[in-house]
């Protein structure tokens, strides 16, 4: 079984009353051959008091373990506890020395062997409870200590770690100690990385990347090193704690399950970020915001850590937040917003709708495997809106001290919900204490929803609040252009707190009202009658991007909630999108135009219209970019049409070619999309697939045959995509995930219908088998989503009452069953 003994909160605060940790030495062999690795671990520390406990430990093989120079017996680990009885007070050195198996799952020691040029490499990925997979531990976040790394490896290889490393000579590394930081924060990764380094400010910084990747990430290393400065620089502006380690090395890793990790001086990131192909410039946003965003974990998290899992939010909402804020003040992308908005927000609003809701600071966090599935669109951007709507309350300067005293207070420590409140505090004669019992102790979405009353230019405004939260928003007053058709002028932007005292005046009726503004809080908003109309011509003619972001997320919310028809919302994409300027707007809007409204929210028999409409949408932004002017306008439009054709003929000539008709050129991704779709359309087959896979044998290309050959419409090549799904454990994680992409097609509902009681029964037992993170993507990947019907709905909510799930896939599965019940709500609406 993949799965081991969760850590209870319980457990974890009578082991950090029991013991003060000090220091880990630990040695790792990665040259014992291509299935396990050797490990040695050396910990010292203390006992308050006589007591017992145990360590974490998930060997392949536990050789030997000896507490004081005192052998203990190997036997008595039970799953991944290894009992310390009878400690005396006092001090304790523990010795383990065990085998450890590498993974494929991006958990714990990850391995991968390029199919580019057979180099391999290896990454540690250690959350939450992966470091037992690594070394034995004393695994929680209260536990803090310095870590002494030593590693040996081939030869030729590198190996990077939290601190700076030195090559030793005969494979055999040193790793500078760390300062106290959490087990979980531990890394190594090591293989013939190419790296490009430089210095800022005195300290070393890196980037690196697999060798194969190596001319791309040459192409973007003076884009990626200035971001990196540059957000360096403002985080020195913001924080009187300078950073607090020795180096920052950015490592791009192969088959990384999260966007980043913010391992204290070598952050791993997912190496999709080093593009081999065209991407907007929005994606290259998205990038340097994950860049921010890690690097604020560097005192969110690093510095000053958790105490317990409850508290994840201070980790990443502040990370999010921050992320998304110095990108905007310290870097070229200065409407981040705007991108948080469509993309986050809705992750956040969708995720807080769910059965699974819960706070940003939860109270009731009992143990790990509770706590891994809060890593959720509510701890990240649930939680970064909050405390955007928490700066526009109590302003940025005192919020900026509040978190100054809280890195002085708790500097390489850990701190609760409770001391980072305590310190806001300190700076504000606001209560602080009741803003956070509101906005970070509740669950759901507040509604706002506007009355106008008064005649002539007399009128006044009442907000109708659904919800218990205050909110401070913006109230924006739109008036027609009488100079420009179609175009709408500000007219006045009024602060308005929530609850009201009193119906706010705002004079002549303006054409259009929008509450929320400049998405300063997060609330779902209404329109009143007039102000809908207005938008339903006006909507492209809004001079900001943000503020047609909250319109569009408002028309999102309706369809959601069964208030506008999903047909409404194609018709004002088809009207509006041809003006749009801003890429995440389009993107946004065409996603969840294509992957919801098309897919799920409309019928079968409706879904060709939609797809037809989709299509002549994207036509129009292709027409309208062939002057070359917007490559990013013009590929989101090329990917789209692509992904809703419903005939062949056109992409398939694009392949045939080469390129599309005044361009762009067809790069691999692009040649792996169309094939995709032309395999769902049976337009293709397994020759041209290995045909395509010859011209790219790189991972990504691995990826994308899988995917395609998951997609064709042939009985054979959707039981082979099963059974290697489902029945053996070979698939890496990204190959899991690419072969379960392809598999379930909207088309093909009749040639799957039988798939789908199977789902239940196999993912149950393969989650069961390969553990967290296969188990989320099966959840996210390879459920039926296009199955939008009640028999589903019966067979998902059978499988979560007899089948017994494990956390991770529980959790999935409720999401779906819930989105699969919404989708059934928004068609019979």
């Amino acid at each position: 079984m993949s799965c081991m003994s969760v850590l209870t909160r319980d457990e974890a605060l009578s082991r950090a009353k029991l013991l003060d940790v000090h220091r880990y030495t630990i040695e790792l062999d990665l040259t014992t051959g291509d299935d396990t690795f050797e490990s040695v671990t050396v910990i010292r520390f203390a006992a308050r008091a006589h007591g017992d406990t145990f360590v974490e430990v998930r060997p392949t093989a536990l050789h030997s373990v000896t507490l004081d120079g005192k052998p203990l017996d190997p036997e008595t680990l039970d799953d991944n506890r290894l009992p310390l009885n009878d400690l005396a007070a006092g001090e304790h050195e523990l010795r383990v020395r065990a085998s450890m198996r590498y993974s494929r799952t991006g958990e714990g020691m990850h391995r991968f062997t390029d199919p580019t040029d057979g180099e391999t490499y290896l990454y540690t990925q250690l959350f939450m409870e992966d470091v037992q997979r690594v070394f034995a531990a004393f695994d929680q976040p209260d536990l803090k200590a310095v870590f002494d790394l030593s590693v040996k490896a081939p030869e030729e290889w590198t190996v990077l770690a939290n601190g700076i490393t030195e090559h030793l000579g005969e494979g055999r590394w040193q790793a500078a100690p760390t300062p106290l930081i959490p087990t979980y924060l531990v890394a190594v990764a090591a293989g013939p990385w190419h790296s490009v380094r430089t210095e800022h400010r005195g300290l070393p910084f890196g980037i690196h990347c697999r060798r194969s990747l190596a001319p791309h990430l040459e192409a973007d290393a003076d884009e990626l090193l200035d971001i990196t400065r540059q957000c360096f620089d403002r985080y020195h502006e913001k924080f009187e704690e300078p950073y607090p380690f020795d180096s920052y090395d950015q490592a791009f890793v192969p088959e990384f399950n999260a966007g980043a990790m913010e391992n204290p001086g070598l952050v791993t990131f997912r190496d999709e970020f080093v593009y081999r192909s065209a991407v907007t410039d929005t994606e290259r946003q998205t990038r340097a915001m994950v860049i921010a965003h890690e690097m604020a974990h560097m005192w969110f998290g690093d510095l000053v850590t958790l105490t317990w899992w409850d508290d994840i939010w201070l980790n990443e909402s502040f990370a999010e937040y921050m992320g998304y804020q110095t990108l905007t003040e310290a870097t070229r992308f200065t409407d981040t917003w705007t991108d948080f908005g469509v993309v986050r927000k809705a992750w956040g609003y969708d995720a807080d709708q769910r059965p699974s809701t819960h706070p940003v600071a939860p109270e009731n966090v009992d143990d790990t495997a509770s706590a891994l599935l809060n890593f959720d669109g509510i701890s990240y951007a649930k939680g970064a809106s909050a405390l955007r709507q928490l700066v526009t309350w109590l302003g940025e300067k005192d919020f900026l001290a509040g978190i100054n005293t809280h890195f002085a207070r708790h500097k390489f420590a850990n701190a609760t919900l409770a001391d980072f409140i305590d310190s806001l505090a300190a700076h504000t004669d606001r209560d602080v204490h009741a803003w956070a019992d509101a906005w970070l102790r509740t669950t759901g979405v507040d509604t706002l929803t506007p009355t106008l009353s008064g005649s002539n230019g007399d009128h006044t405004l009442t907000v109708v609040h659904k919800g218990s939260r205050p909110h401070r928003i913006a109230v924006g007053l739109y008036d027609l252009d009488l100079g420009d058709d179609g175009r709408l002028t500000l007219r006045e932007r009024l602060d308005v707190d929530i609850p009201q005292s009193t119906p706010q005046p705002i004079g002549k009726r303006p054409a259009l009202l929008l509450l929320n503004d400049r998405d300063l809080t997060y609330t779902k908003i209404r329109f009143d009658p007039a102000s809908f109309e207005t938008l339903r011509t006006g909507l492209a003619g809004l001079p900001d991007p943000l503020t047609r972001a909250v319109v569009w997320n408002a028309l999102r919310d309706a369809v959601r909630d069964g208030e506008l028809a999903p047909t409404a919302y194609l018709d004002a994409a088809r009207a509006h999108l041809p003006q749009e300027t801003d890429l995440a707007l389009v993107q946004g809007v065409l996603a969840f135009a294509s992957t919801q409204v098309a897919d799920r929210y409309l019928t079968p028999e409706e879904r060709p219209t939609a797809l037809a409409t989709l299509s002549a949408l994207c036509r129009d932004l292709i027409r309208r970019t062939e002057d070359g002017d917007h490559p990013g306008l013009r590929l989101i439009a090329v990917r789209h049409f692509i992904d809703v054709a419903a005939h062949p003929d056109t992409i398939a000539a694009w392949l045939a070619d080469g390129t599309v008709p005044g361009g762009p050129e067809l790069d691999p991704d692009l040649r792996w999309r169309v094939l995709a779709r032309l395999a769902v359309l049976g337009a293709t087959d397994e020759n041209a697939i290995a045909a395509e896979l010859d011209r790219d044998p790189s991972a990504t290309g691995q990826e994308g045959a899988a995917r395609c050959r998951a997609a064709l419409p042939d009985t054979e090549a959707k039981a082979t995509a099963w059974a290697a799904m489902f029945e053996g454990d070979d698939l890496s994680n990204y190959l899991f995930t690419a072969t379960a992409q392809g598999f379930w097609q909207p088309e093909q509902a009749d040639l799957l219908s039988g798939y789908v009681p199977r789902f239940y029964r196999d993912a149950v037992a393969l989650a069961a088998r390969r553990g967290p993170a296969i188990a989320d993507a099966a959840g996210r990947w390879a459920f039926p989503a296009h199955a939008v019907d009640a028999d589903t709905l019966s067979l998902g909510e059978a499988c979560l009452t007899d089948a017994d799930p494990i956390p991770a896939l529980r959790r999935k599965l409720t999401d779906q069953l819930d989105d699969l019940a919404r989708a059934l709500r928004v068609r019979q609406a």
